[in-house]
């Protein structure tokens, strides 16, 4: 009888978690070839048909006579809804994640309504009118809501169905406050009427360029929390020892949502069910694991805002449906369609 040892037996990965980080890395591949034909599609699209060769001349020719509408109104249109999208499906992604409900959203949750609410504060009272005057406001009142939200929630030991209970009465509360504001101030129901239904219509090159510091902070900050979320997903303990820190990933997730919602809104108004649907349609193709979930909502955020922009722009030639109406009319089906045969993926 031989005593010498047997090799080892090598054992192969299961062919699925071998190939899930190609398959994952082609799909995103993908969400940007479908990324760059809606911005084309946004860009070539609008209330004055034009052709695609004119298009091309308007955005390389002063001369052409498409110039002006390219450069002027589709171009800032187009690049703020891309900043936008990736703002709020970037939050509503951590959101989910921090508060563990799969359906947390800036909107849903008051984050939206309280950066509404500093807004209108600062149109009606203040008399500010411009992007870089009452952003500021904006984040401000998305920090103090989230935080409220937080903490009436019941802090570390936050429950889902607390969550929507403090967000939905925030939320509710806010939006009264708003429409209190608008229907005594005429002035300020102007300046506010297409805002506050989400819209990307006043998209100018100077609000694109105040913006996206903003939500570049935002993303980079995002995409930091990714691990230390995925092991705060595990528990207070498990997380503490992997090495993460539980009050720091939270208060960087908060700050995180806080400029996303906050920037987004002051530029654009509340746009809600963006944050909502997109981390749901992109769990089902990553699963949970954020470092893959949210580079996909990054993405695919800006081309379901874009698209439901297009969309209102088509349907309702010669004038336009407002983005926010458009989000909110294929947003809420479908989120009921989740609650009732109860396809919400856990976060």
């Amino acid at each position: 009888m031989s005593l010498t040892k047997s090799p080892p037996i090598r054992r192969d990965p299961p062919a699925g978690r071998a190939g899930a980080p190609a398959l994952r890395g082609a799909g995103l591949l993908a969400a940007l070839l479908l990324l760059t034909a809606v911005l084309a599609l946004s860009i070539g699209v609008g209330a004055r048909q034009l052709s695609p060769a004119e298009v091309w001349d308007g955005l390389f020719d002063s001369g052409s006579p498409a110039y002006p509408v390219v450069h002027e109104m589709r171009l800032p249109r187009t690049l703020l809804g891309l900043l936008a999208g990736v703002a709020l499906g970037l939050a509503g992604g951590v959101m989910q994640a921090l508060t563990r409900n799969p359906l947390a959203d800036p909107g849903l949750l008051g984050i939206n309504a309280g950066a509404s609410a500093a807004v209108a504060t600062a149109i009606s009272f203040f008399g500010i009118a411009t992007f870089n005057g009452y952003v500021w406001f904006a984040l401000l009142g998305a920090a103090v809501v989230s935080v409220l939200v937080y903490a009436v929630g019941g802090g570390r030991g936050a429950t889902p169905a607390r969550l929507a209970l403090a967000g939905s009465g925030l939320n509710a509360t806010l939006y009264s406050y708003v429409s209190a504001v608008i229907l005594l101030d005429s002035a300020s129901l102007d300046r506010m009427r297409f805002w506050t239904v989400g819209s990307l219509a006043s998209a100018e090159p100077a609000t694109v360029a105040e913006l996206a510091p903003f939500v570049v902070a935002g993303l980079l900050l995002a995409l930091a929390l990714a691990r230390p979320l995925n092991a705060l997903a595990l528990g207070e303990d498990s997380a503490t020892a992997l090495g993460a820190r539980p009050a720091r990933t939270r208060t960087g997730a908060i700050v995180a949502v806080t400029l996303l919602c906050g920037a987004a809104t002051a530029a654009c108004g509340p746009i809600v069910f963006v944050g909502l649907m997109v981390p749901h349609l992109v769990r089902a193709l990553t699963g949970p694991d954020l470092r893959w979930l949210l580079p996909y909502c990054a993405v695919l955020a800006p081309v379901l805002l874009l698209g439901a922009d297009v969309l209102g722009r088509v349907v309702a030639r010669p004038g336009e449906l407002q983005v926010g109406i458009v989000t909110t009319v294929l947003g809420g089906p479908l989120f009921l369609y989740f609650v009732r045969r109860g396809k919400v993926a856990r976060a």
